[in-house]
């Protein structure tokens, strides 16, 4: 089912985005960037496991749309963090690659749901 897909993909993803912040914030000494990129890349998990817990198909896709805001922060996040050469086109690519995954799979989700509501 894809929303359990989308459950692991995004902690996996939460996951990479804990163990890159530590390495950025230890090696690069970045402080200001990397907590805003924490704070965004872990929340998509998170909103993607209270969607999983919704009340109702609307809160379902509220819940599901704030993972879909914050995984799109998230990518602005490391295209700045690659623009300013704190991380390497490896390190960018790592982690950009699979937020746009799961911003397409939280995105077919939303207007899948949305379609089955009307």
């Amino acid at each position: 089912m894809s929303e359990s897909i989308v459950g692991k993909k995004s902690f996996e993803f939460a996951v990479q985005i804990v163990n890159f912040y530590k390495k950025l914030s230890v090696e690069k000494k970045e402080y200001i960037l990397s907590k805003q990129i924490i704070r965004s890349g872990t929340s998509v998990g998170a909103n993607v496991r209270e969607a999983l817990n919704a009340q109702s198909r609307m809160d379902f896709i509220h819940k599901l749309s704030i993972s879909q805001k914050e995984c799109d922060e998230t990518i602005y996040w490391l295209e700045l963090l690659f623009a300013t050469d704190y991380i390497s086109k490896e390190e960018f690519e790592n982690l950009q690659k699979p937020a746009t995954e799961i911003l397409k799979i939280i995105r077919s989700i939303i207007i899948t749901t949305k379609s089955k509501n009307s």
